[in-house]
């Protein structure tokens, strides 16, 4: 396991953090449980893990002590890119089922692709996916070109935008389903589920909207 912890809280904040590789067998290591989350059981996902007087060398330290901060931030840049890549392949899958699902039910006489609510519907999807898909894109580019603390505004607002664009078109494609949508017959409720825990993975929605408004408010808060 790579473990971060705090090796000297009288460091800069910074350089507070390290992180360190610890065998799972390593004496004193205990794991509990795995944590199922919105009841779908993920193998290799979340668990609880006890730590009980565990020793290992210091020289199992990844780079240098007080590295972990770092580190760590070093790989959420394109990792948040990553994550938005998938939100948008999901919503496409959810878009494409959505369409399937409306061109073969029938409901008051005619299909449910010919039902003005279901169109909108489906227009509305393809409008959110391409929006997210151009802003990440734009993320994508920058890091390539000005590196990742030059688009930390751009990764921030991808990693607000794109779970909610999959989430809202999942749950239009759940509508268009029916009670179908909510059941395991069809993989949209562990879409849905799998994207709402999105919204908390490397940072809650609510941290990279405090970050995107720093960014704008900086010219005006310095005056």
């Amino acid at each position: 396991m790579i473990v971060m912890g705090k090796t000297d809280p009288n460091e800069s904040v910074h350089r507070q953090q390290s992180m360190i590789l610890v065998p799972v067998d390593t004496p004193g290591v205990e794991v509990v449980r795995a944590l199922p989350v919105f009841g779908y059981q993920d193998q290799h996902g979340h668990g609880e893990v006890h730590f009980t007087d565990v020793r290992v060398p210091a020289t199992n330290i990844i780079g240098n002590e007080g590295d972990g901060f770092m580190i760590a931030q070093a790989r959420l840049g394109p990792g948040r890119i990553h994550h938005c890549m998938r939100s948008i392949g999901v919503a496409e899958r959810a878009l494409k089922l959505m369409c399937e699902r409306a061109a073969s039910r029938v409901a008051f006489g005619k299909e449910l692709a010919r039902q003005g609510v279901v169109q909108e519907a489906i227009a509305e999807s393809r409008i959110e996916i391409e929006q997210a898909r151009l802003l990440t894109l734009k993320a994508a580019w920058l890091i390539d070109n000005v590196g990742a603390r030059g688009a930390r505004t751009e990764i921030a607002a991808i990693k607000v935008i794109a779970p909610r664009m999959a989430l809202n078109v999942i749950d239009r494609a759940i509508q268009v389903h029916g009670g179908a949508g909510v059941s395991d017959d069809f993989p949209l409720a562990q879409m849905w589920a799998g994207m709402r825990t999105l919204r908390l993975a490397d940072g809650p929605d609510e941290v990279h909207l405090r970050t995107i408004a720093r960014q704008e408010l900086g010219q005006y808060l310095q005056r």
